[in-house]
């Protein structure tokens, strides 16, 4: 997501029939204001493609159900994403839905550009959505995987569980896992930041 200068105010009705009617841009809506979500490359969007398929697979005949960046969130009356992928087990968000309204498990794919929202602000937001179970962080730079649980003592926000090439990701809230090696198939990303580094040195 990229922050405009003056990002527009709207109400939540207005936001919404700005989204029924934009069918080339998406807008997340955070506290009265709306951002025009970036698009992003190659990698990225095989990253997403990747996770979807792999947690849809082994979620086989699971009650949850996955969804790409083209169904929004609602994390609160005043908070609307648009998350890479989103994992919902509650038989509402099915159907002829346009939003999901009680999300497990949310999945954001790394960039440049939104790394530093993603972290910050973005994950406090999804903290404070109390469906919300576990929070995942894939880069694009390198092969890794942060993956961040809600405790009964809260968020380990600074104890996250890191994955790199040769792991399999646990995914406890939906009781999913995969080799990270899959999250990348067909991408050009590195396996290790070091060689990408040393590349460059």
């Amino acid at each position: 997501m990229v922050a405009q200068r003056e990002p527009p105010h709207m109400t939540v009705e207005e936001w919404r029939e700005l989204e029924r009617n934009s069918h080339e841009a998406k807008h997340e809506y955070i506290d009265g204001q709306v951002y025009l979500m970036a698009g992003g490359n190659a990698n990225h969007a095989r990253i997403a493609s990747n996770t979807l398929r792999l947690i849809e697979d082994a979620l086989g005949d699971s009650p949850c159900n996955v969804y790409n960046s083209e169904l929004s969130v609602r994390l609160s009356p005043t908070h609307y994403t648009y998350p890479d992928v989103s994992v919902t087990c509650d038989e509402r968000d099915q159907g002829e839905i346009d939003m999901v309204q009680s999300p497990r498990l949310i999945v954001e794919v790394l960039s440049e550009s939104t790394e530093a929202y993603n972290r910050g602000k973005k994950f406090a937001l999804y903290r404070q959505c109390p469906t919300i179970e576990e929070y995942v962080l894939i880069c694009t730079d390198h092969q890794a995987v942060e993956v961040f649980h809600r405790t009964a003592q809260g968020w380990m926000v600074y104890q996250a569980r890191a994955y790199g090439p040769d792991d399999t990701v646990q995914l406890t809230s939906i009781g999913v896992q995969f080799p990270l090696s899959a999250l990348y198939r067909r991408t050009t990303v590195r396996e290790m930041l070091q060689e990408q580094d040393g590349a460059q040195a």
